[in-house]
């Protein structure tokens, strides 16, 4: 069995209550001003912009620290393209008949429907992959817990640090979604999680007009 090593604590920074109360209005303020937008520029933006955000998505907390996420970030127009046609199969399928009339009638405020040209409009699209295992060089196993969970916690990092950078993003989920390891190259024991689509919002784009939901109803204190 492997000893555990520890360090010392070195990255924590504590603030003063007054100025953690500051720090904590001033985030809730900036993401209360994120919104998911279906309509994108195709101006480009660069990729170490799109590394920094991921490495934010890296530093979420997972299962035993098996960390068991892939991201796989796409620019290639002839990659997009191909995504958007196994998308809209999928979504097509999804909206003239998978779909029950009730989760039909929930999307109906937002305005979608199976057409996305958005996966070839905007620069970038990063495909989220949950892995159910790692394979070591002696070909073994070794199997990831809490992987939903974990793979959830990234992905809303990565939405954060994409919204902090000045970009908007999509989270778009086509059922099935089998076909993106295929053209990500990514193996059969990872699961498409999500494909979230990032850039910049297209000119005066518009958005649903909806509301969050006040804290007394999201959250209780005992």
């Amino acid at each position: 069995m492997t000893t555990p090593t520890f360090l010392p604590l070195s990255t924590y920074r504590e603030y003063p209550v007054d100025e953690m109360r500051a720090r904590a209005v001033r985030f809730n303020e900036e993401m209360q001003r994120r919104r998911t937008v279906r309509e994108f520029s195709s101006r480009p933006v660069p990729r170490e912009i799109i590394e920094d955000c991921i490495r934010v998505g890296g530093t979420a907390p997972s299962g035993a620290n098996l960390q068991p996420w892939h991201f796989v970030a796409v620019s290639d127009p002839k990659v997009k393209s191909a995504i958007r046609v196994d998308a809209e199969k999928e979504e097509q399928a999804f909206y003239q008949g998978k779909a029950p009339q009730a989760w039909l009638d929930a999307l109906a405020p937002l305005g979608t429907d199976e057409h996305k040209p958005f996966l070839e409009v905007a620069p970038w699209l990063i495909a989220i992959f949950a892995r159910s295992y790692d394979l070591k060089e002696d070909g073994t196993k070794t199997k990831h817990y809490y992987v939903q969970e974990s793979v959830g916690i990234a992905t809303g990092l990565l939405i954060a640090a994409v919204h902090n950078a000045g970009l908007v993003s999509l989270t778009h989920t086509p059922s099935p979604m089998n076909f993106l390891n295929a053209l990500c190259g990514r193996p059969s024991h990872e699961r498409p999680y999500l494909l979230l689509v990032v850039g910049y919002p297209a000119h005066e784009v518009s958005v649903p007009d909806i509301h969050r939901k006040p804290l007394d109803s999201i959250c209780s204190f005992i």
